[in-house]
């Protein structure tokens, strides 16, 4: 099978790329060459923008892609441009999707009322609320401002002419990681400190990661299988824990000897607030991918954690991340609250 990968070289992509050379397939990578990512050797590639792709449809036509993969689109118009492209050179196109399409996302944003219920399916309601990062000071990897993947969705989907994958993906973690999001708890463990102080609430909040090489895995299935055509698929580690046993997990992998200590509001600093609703959980069910494209996962937990680890010691990033675990306390103040509670509150994960 010829495909084309638009991306293809950063976090997600890379891996997904590997995946299809592995299994055979005949992969090139259309990319803007920003990145220092290595690609096998024999993958071909186009250096471009995406929004050169309507200018360069006889090239694109003789490279007579079956089936075209877009890792990088954000808005609708990314969406527009790739549909307009591709209708009538390539028989299918797949588009990385978000968990944050789901109102359940709006709920915990504080943007929308009414806490859904999980797990999540591809038919959960999706946000009446567009743009969800327009409104924050800091978007998450300096998404675009109209970042919209309801809008992606729309577009690909209601094309007739062209039929579309979506597969949406979790919290993703592993090498590479541009969110380095096990670094905050990490970090506390390497330093050998004495706790982790986690929110009652957040502690007991549930969403849904992935192993990057597992979901790799699965997006390589969604491009490769005709029978994802039309289809909505979530990828999503098959075990979904509290954020308290998360810690507790990654706790047992590198080797530390705190403990997780988990606080009532009503004690924590009177002026600190929760960034999210931790009243709504976020995670969601995969069958759907496993039944119907034989996903499993190729990483179990416990290596994946030991591989995201010994990445992340290896990496730390330059400044403290934002996005996280914004509920995390300074350490002045998570030592007066165990020095006060004298470890009252060691929770069961421990």
């Amino acid at each position: 099978m010829k495909i084309l990968v638009i991306g293809g070289t950063n976090f997600i992509g890379s891996p997904v790329v590997s995946q299809l050379v592995k299994m055979g397939h005949e992969v090139t990578v259309f990319h803007r060459g920003k990145t220092t990512a290595k690609l096998p050797s024999n993958v071909h590639e186009i250096l471009g923008d995406r929004s050169q792709l309507p200018n360069m449809k006889s090239e694109l036509q003789q490279l007579s892609p079956d089936v075209v993969l877009d890792m990088v689109a954000y808005t609708e118009q990314d969406a527009q441009i790739l549909a307009n492209t591709f209708e009538g050179i390539a028989q299918r196109v797949v588009v990385i999707s978000s968990m944050d399409v789901y109102r359940a996302y709006g709920v915990i944003l504080g943007r929308e009322s009414d806490v859904v219920p999980v797990p999540l399916t591809e038919d959960s309601p999706l946000r009446s609320s567009f743009y969800p990062f327009r409104e924050m000071p800091n978007r998450p990897l300096n998404a675009p401002i109209d970042y919209e993947k309801i809008l992606v969705e729309r577009v690909i989907m209601g094309n007739s002419n062209l039929p579309g994958t979506i597969v949406r993906l979790p919290m993703v973690y592993g090498a590479n990681d541009p969110l380095h999001r096990l670094f905050p708890y990490l970090q506390r463990m390497d330093e050998n400190r004495p706790a982790i102080v986690v929110p009652e609430k957040i502690a007991r909040w549930r969403g849904s990661y992935g192993y990057v090489e597992n979901v790799a895995y699965a997006i390589a299935l969604a491009v490769t299988k005709e029978t994802a055509a039309s289809r909505i698929y979530h990828v999503a580690d098959a075990e979904v824990l509290s954020e308290a046993e998360r810690i507790a997990k990654v706790k047992e992998v590198a080797g530390w000897q705190g403990r997780v200590v988990v606080v009532p509001q009503e004690d924590l600093p009177a002026d600190w607030q929760l960034p999210l609703n931790p009243e709504q959980d976020w995670f969601v069910d995969t069958t759907r991918i496993r039944q119907e494209l034989g996903y499993s996962e190729i990483v179990p937990l416990d290596q994946a954690l030991r591989r995201t680890i010994e990445w992340q010691r290896s990496h730390p990033p330059e400044q403290a991340q934002q996005f996280a675990a914004p509920w995390l306390l300074d350490y002045a103040t998570e030592d007066q609250i165990l020095g006060v509670a004298d470890f009252i509150y060691e929770n069961n994960f421990a």
